[in-house]
């Protein structure tokens, strides 16, 4: 018999083809992995470099800003002559003509980025570089004033070691941990994500009940489609004076606007999860006698759980933003200032480093609850899952 037999008289239908010893042996290949590759796998390590670079662009610019100046080569667009023409006729045309100065403004800078490398090059090779600390503060200045701002006050830690070596051993740590976060910004920060706990889980819960409501009755996803057509666009801060009207000078008027950055984002993310959950699933779940929260606990939620997570993520940043706005308008709280009056503060005393060392305290604070928390959270859920890659 031929190595291929054929079905009936087509040969174009093999029945079979017998394995050579080429194909048996041929499967994947596998490659050890460099030392440059294994390290690059790595997520952690690549996003380190990429924050490395930023403090490098940072620590340069800051040092040299007169390097880089635009001067525009185009020249601006001559303003239309539009007295005398109605109103209905001139807005459309003034917004045409901004638009058409933004992209204008954009090809000037194309033109002008090479003759910028050239004096800047000029600049540095010339030793004339210069800063301005009013400006942009040196990285290096930056985390100077960082670590003054976060470390312990004198004699602190020799008071605390004694207490831990003296006392009972929850006084001394009570002891230890408050002699490290005695300095200026730790108290601060710790202040800042206590109230964004607070307005984050009243947020959480009124979405979740707003969203499990639309859910049983056609009124209540009605309700819930126009509460979040109406109070999503608007922005939390713009009901900050209303808070303090409301709810006087404390934590109650920043709590207030922190669960209306949460509720909208969270409660719009969880409703279009939960309606584009499949009528397949619905189905198992009516056919296993699943209904009321025990349906969506089981069916809605994890079937829903990416659309979740996004609004997660999007009313935490939300919260985090509004909530270090209100500290920068609203002050200190109930005697307590947050990061938001630590950085107005700041400003005020021209302590520009200070600032600097504010905001970068804003930015950690933010980094370490996307990496430790919501991406543990992804990894555990919807990755373990197989709903993303």
């Amino acid at each position: 018999m031929s190595d291929a037999a054929v079905a009936g008289t087509s040969p174009h239908r093999p029945e079979y083809v017998r394995q050579t010893e080429a194909t048996q042996d041929f499967g994947v290949v596998e490659k050890p992995l460099t030392l440059f590759e294994r390290i690059y796998n790595q997520g952690w390590v690549r996003k380190a470099v990429i924050l490395l670079l930023l403090a490098v662009i940072w620590q340069s610019y800051a040092s040299c800003m007169n390097a880089i100046q635009f001067k525009p080569w185009l020249g601006p667009i001559p303003p239309l002559p539009l007295a005398g023409w109605p109103g209905v006729v001139v807005w459309p045309l003034e917004l045409l003509t901004d638009v058409a100065r933004g992209a204008w403004w954009i090809a000037d800078v194309i033109i002008a980025i090479p003759f910028m490398i050239k004096d800047a090059a000029v600049v540095v090779f010339s030793g004339s570089c210069k800063g301005n600390e009013l400006l942009v503060p040196k990285f290096t200045v930056t985390m100077t004033a960082f670590w003054e701002a976060m470390k312990p006050a004198p004699g602190a830690l020799a008071k605390a070691w004694s207490a831990f070596s003296m006392a009972s051993p929850l006084a001394g740590a009570e002891a230890l941990i408050g002699a490290l976060f005695s300095g200026d910004l730790m108290p601060k920060a710790l202040n800042s994500v206590r109230l964004l706990l607070k307005g984050y889980a009243w947020g959480l819960g009124l979405a979740m009940l707003l969203t499990a409501l639309a859910i049983f009755t056609q009124f209540f996803n009605d309700f819930l489609e126009t509460l979040t057509s109406m109070f999503n666009p608007l922005p939390a801060i713009a009901l900050l004076p209303l808070a303090l009207i409301w709810f006087g000078l404390g934590d109650k008027s920043i709590i207030f606007v922190l669960v209306h950055s949460v509720l909208w984002a969270v409660a719009l993310n969880t409703h279009s999860g939960f309606k584009s959950v499949s009528n397949t699933l619905r189905m198992v779940g009516r056919n296993y006698g699943l209904g009321g929260f025990r349906y969506i606990f089981k069916i809605l939620i994890p079937a829903a759980f990416p659309s979740i997570l996004t609004g997660l993520k999007i009313g935490w940043a939300f919260a985090w933003r509004t909530l270090i706005a209100a500290e920068l308008v609203f002050g200190a709280s109930s005697g307590k200032g947050g990061l938001g009056w630590f950085i107005y503060e700041s400003k005020n005393q021209l302590d520009i480093p200070s600032v600097f060392a504010g905001l970068l305290m804003v930015i950690v604070i933010g980094l370490l609850v996307e990496n430790l928390i919501f991406r543990n959270l992804e990894a555990a859920t919807v990755r373990k899952w197989g709903m993303q890659h």
